[in-house]
């Protein structure tokens, strides 16, 4: 049986969301493997990775494929010949294809479908997202799981992996921005109904706010998360009492100092603040903020604090709600990620999972490989 995992990795060999020690990634990646081994009792060959917005393009593409025997309805073979036509796009030199997402499949009555095998359907269209990745990232990404001895199964972005647990019933088909705020990163993804129209990232999230509250007082940064966790409130407005608040790390007045909560809930408004509002120029930049209906907030950076969602609906002027997907609650925050990769790989109706075998000698094998996991993927 072959066995894989999804890391969530946190090392020093990344700040800002940038890796900049490929060796301490890769020693806290077989680190990992190993406990994750001697507690499971598996062996693992390889792994899915989540990719950040900021290294992914999406491409809408649309095939239409006659059938080809129309009497005996639409084969597995017409669907994965219509994928893989989806993908003859003209791709940026810094660019490659990653994966092709079908989410819509209209029958020539018109009838929309998720999966049309077995339809008795002259022809069909497929509507589907042709992800693209910055080679340089894939580039680094490879000679990190190369030193640790891992294959790549595959990247997905991390929006695209989380929309099925984050958004509830109605939210999946309305047009959406799923905005995960994490420790240092805040991932976006823009949804039209099925259509994953956008992606990118914000290189802040919920660590820059206890560095703030550590910076500010003057306190170790252990205190300052408590603090974060313990009095969080991203509007000042809100304080229902101004109760002082007894430093105990401060460096500067023998260890200890008295504040009012007001002067830390000020310094968390002032990063969330900052965080919105940078998120607010991105989609208005792009020019899709005026087909978003709802934003739909989750991540281990903002959800402890009180009233984020509102302090998001005034700065970006668009409905914002805590995500209430019914997979939330049973699933603890520093997994949703993981958990969700790997309910995104089960869930995808036309591929399958498969192994990595990419070249640890050669980019541009890797690079080639990487093309034929593309085609192994779907049904030949």
């Amino acid at each position: 049986m072959k066995s894989f995992a999804h890391l969530v990795i946190n090392a020093g060999g990344i700040q800002k969301g940038k890796i900049v020690d490929e060796n301490e990634i890769a020693r806290v990646i077989s680190h990992s493997i190993k406990e994750a081994e001697s507690e499971s009792g598996l062996k693992i060959n390889s792994t899915y990775l989540t990719i950040p917005g900021k290294y992914v393009t999406i491409v809408q593409n649309s095939i239409s494929k006659e059938a080809k025997d129309k009497y005996a309805g639409i084969s597995a073979k017409d669907v994965a010949s219509s994928i893989m036509q989806a993908k003859d796009i003209d791709i940026p030199e810094d660019k490659q294809i990653i994966d092709v997402v079908e989410n819509q499949f209209v029958l020539e009555n018109g009838k929309v479908v998720s999966d049309p095998i077995g339809s008795l359907s002259g022809s069909f269209t497929l509507k589907a997202q042709v992800i693209l990745a910055d080679k340089e990232y894939m580039r680094q990404i490879a000679s990190i799981f190369r030193k640790a001895n891992l294959d790549i199964d595959g990247l997905v972005p991390v929006t695209l992996a989380q929309r099925s647990i984050i958004l509830d019933n109605n939210e999946l088909n309305d047009n959406v921005m799923l905005l995960d705020i994490g420790a240092g990163n805040t991932d976006i993804g823009v949804f039209e109904g099925p259509n994953f129209v956008y992606t990118n990232t914000i290189p802040l999230g919920g660590d820059n706010i206890t560095n703030d509250i550590a910076l500010v007082l003057n306190i170790s940064e252990e205190e300052a998360e408590k603090l974060k966790k313990q009095y969080g409130l991203a509007l000042k407005s809100f304080i229902d009492n101004d109760n002082e608040i007894l430093l105990t790390t401060c460096k500067d007045e023998n260890g200890k100092k008295v504040i009012r909560s007001s002067e830390l809930i000020e310094i968390i408004e002032a990063r969330i603040e900052e965080i919105f509002s940078l998120v607010n120029k991105d989609i208005t930049t792009k020019g899709i903020k005026s087909r978003i209906n709802n934003v739909i907030l989750t991540g281990q950076g903002i959800t402890n604090i009180n009233k984020s969602d509102v302090a998001g609906k005034i700065i970006l002027n668009i409905p914002v709600k805590i995500a209430t997907g019914r997979l939330i609650s049973i699933v603890r925050p520093e997994y949703r990620t993981a958990y969700s990769l790997v309910k995104y790989i089960a869930s995808r109706p036309f591929v399958k999972t498969v192994g990595s075998n990419i070249d640890s000698d050669s980019e541009e094998n890797f690079f080639q490989t990487i093309f034929e996991r593309i085609k192994e993927f779907f049904y030949s």
